[in-house]
């Protein structure tokens, strides 16, 4: 098995569809060995019928009351971030604020996609609803990876092997590999049979051959799953990946991966 000391695709309760506090998460991340969790709620229009109301993001504008240790486990401010159209952008890009979370008019107006992402460590930019890419090319929905991933908010795309989207896997990965970002390897992507775990593999054995870190994560919805990325390692133990390159072997690997690419991490 290889070491994998970071979880950094995990949700809690916000999520809606997810079920444990951001404790219950750290402490299952204590209780297996995890040095660094990511907090990586959702942050789409699926999770609030009225979302364009800031009210319904408090609870990442004010993230930063979180401690950065906790029960022994350093903790980053992230979320999950929906790509919503062929351009690569983010939910929340085109949407204007006018009010503040205690109703009072903002002049002049924010934007809700700076304003939630602003206080985050990093994004995670995926692609969930994917009506947007329904009869485009394949060399679209490249580029459309390739967009998101030079977002400077986003450090790596979220479960890109289970999408549905078919993309062009060497153009992706070389220009992450020029970005210096890595490709997510996703343990929940391995819950269902079917052609995703395929997609999975091949991703990872590409990366594996030129040369591109990854991320090995769990995208964890409930507390028993944190840091148990069994099958995701099962597949990479059998195309021989080596371990170095992979990102969040360690805390120290992950925040320097950060850092290289920009990331503030502040406090840290």
């Amino acid at each position: 098995m290889y070491q994998i000391k970071c979880d950094t695709h995990t949700h809690t309760l916000y999520s809606r569809h997810a079920y444990s506090t951001l404790e219950e998460n750290v402490r299952a991340a204590a209780e297996n060995g995890i040095e660094l969790l990511a907090t990586t709620d959702h942050y789409s229009d699926m999770i609030f019928p009225d979302y364009k109301d800031l009210r319904n993001y408090q609870y990442f504008l004010c993230c930063g009351n979180w401690p950065r240790v906790w029960h022994g486990v350093t903790l980053l401010r992230g979320c999950e971030a929906d790509i919503v159209d062929m351009d690569g952008n983010l939910f929340g890009h085109d949407i204007e604020v006018t009010r503040s979370t205690i109703g009072d008019v903002m002049d002049p107006p924010g934007n809700l996609l700076e304003m939630v992402t602003r206080p985050m460590d990093f994004v995670i930019a995926s692609v969930h609803a994917k009506r947007h890419t329904i009869g485009q090319t394949i060399k679209k929905n490249t580029q459309m990876y390739i967009n998101a991933l030079e977002n400077p908010r986003v450090f790596f795309i979220g479960h890109i092997g289970r999408a549905g989207v078919p993309f062009e896997i060497d153009e992706v990965l070389k220009r992450a590999k020029e970005l210096g970002k890595p490709i997510e390897i996703n343990e929940h992507s391995f819950s269902w049979e079917g052609h995703h775990r395929m997609v999975c593999r091949d991703v990872a054995a590409r990366c594996a051959e030129l040369g591109v870190s990854i991320c090995v994560n769990t995208d964890a919805h409930i507390s028993c799953e944190i840091g148990i990325t069994d099958r995701a390692q099962a597949m990479l133990e059998e195309i021989g990946f080596p371990q170095e390159l992979i990102i969040n072997r360690d805390r120290e690997t992950f925040i320097k991966g950060l850092k290289n690419c920009g990331f503030e991490l502040r406090d840290i």
